[in-house]
């Protein structure tokens, strides 16, 4: 049996200005989540806090990922028990080959585990680069280029998704992904997450919009709604959405508050 994300009635301050306001959510390996919501309603908070941003502080709840409360733990051991968070607006990192980031990833996690561990040979790293961005048919070259320098947001895109195989992680979480790409960058991107996904591999798409959801198809959707989930259903909640709207949910959340 896989590990589950199990996030337990999580309240989450930014600068004393409460955001999270109770979410509970379970992500097990194998699982395709889709979560949705109007502006502001804590979707990438709620990223945020999962991967240990310290600007966000965790008021209340609990993440338990694979028996052990996460919250306790600093960002870089989170990615190292297995998640991993594909940026919004991944940032860039000038003098920083593509290649060479990768290999210090993997070299620290190498460390982590064994002290002594020199890391992964150069002859070997690039074997498993190679392989990794054939199979996501990517140009070898991509690789020598500085982290995200000049890249155009389907490139930025494209290299998350490359360090998202390389590093091979439990629980991958897609910060609206999509956002500022053009269709055919997302049908690429969302084509290389699609390969990706698996029983090994629990997915949290985080999203604005339907379309994204044609190419990585979700089991589950979930709409957050000012900083809690206040429904989750099956794909048809997504197209729901798409037709008509957050109003719907915003008059049906105003209704529970007033009952």
């Amino acid at each position: 049996m896989g590990a589950a994300l199990e996030i337990r009635n999580l309240h989450a301050n930014v600068e004393d200005k409460p955001i999270l306001r109770g979410v509970n959510l379970t992500i097990k390996q194998g699982e395709v989540h889709a979560l949705m919501g109007p502006n502001g309603s804590g979707k990438s908070t709620l990223a945020n806090v999962l991967l240990g941003h310290p600007a966000y502080e965790v008021t209340a709840g609990e993440v338990i990922f694979d028996g052990k409360n996460i919250l306790e733990l600093e960002a870089d051991e989170r990615s190292r028990e297995g998640l991993f968070l594909a940026f919004q607006y991944p940032v860039s990192i000038p003098g920083v080959t593509l290649a060479n980031f990768l290999r210090q990833a993997i070299n620290s996690r190498m460390k982590a585990v064994d002290p002594e561990s020199k890391g992964i040979s150069i002859p070997d790293f690039r074997r498993l680069l190679k392989a990794k961005m054939d199979y996501l048919q990517m140009d070898h070259s991509f690789a020598g280029r500085y982290l995200n320098e000049g890249f155009s947001g389907g490139e930025k895109k494209r290299a998350e998704i490359l360090q998202m195989a390389t590093l091979n992680p439990r629980i991958t979480i897609l910060d609206e992904t999509d956002s500022g790409l053009d269709i055919d960058a997302l049908r690429i991107v969302a084509e290389g997450v699609d390969k990706l996904k698996g029983p090994d591999l629990g997915v949290l798409v985080i999203t604005h919009y339907q379309r994204i959801l044609n190419y990585i198809k979700p089991q589950h959707v979930h709409i957050m709604f000012e900083g809690r989930i206040v429904e989750s259903g099956g794909p048809d909640l997504a197209l729901r959405l798409e037709e008509a709207g957050y109003d719907w949910v915003r008059e049906k959340y105003a209704a529970t508050q007033t009952a």
